[in-house]
């Protein structure tokens, strides 16, 4: 975990920087797609913000040792952490 929390933040990192160069790139999709895409979009968006302190709470309590508390955190952080993941990907595919 702390491996994937480490590849998470040097993504993030790199994301960050490659968006305030390159500018942004706008949906050019029409109808149903485009509905389906800022809905995958905003959720995303919304549960990226709310992953950060979840994942460092998360952590927090493991390197404490306190792993009740930690597993208790875990059952909600790991499966947000997986879908802000996957539509990641998804969103991307989506928007090249």
């Amino acid at each position: 975990m702390i491996t994937a929390f480490g590849l998470s933040t040097l993504f993030l990192s790199s994301y960050l920087y490659y968006h305030a160069h390159a500018g942004v790139i706008h949906y050019r999709g029409v109808g149903i797609g485009r509905t389906l895409y800022f809905s995958i979009l905003i959720s995303h968006t919304i549960l990226a913000i709310v992953i950060v302190p979840l994942i460092l709470r998360t952590l927090y309590l493991a390197a404490q040792c306190r792993f009740d508390d930690h597993r208790r955190w875990a059952r909600w952080t790991l499966p947000l952490w997986f879908y802000v993941s996957v539509t990641g990907v998804v969103i991307y595919e989506m928007l090249y």
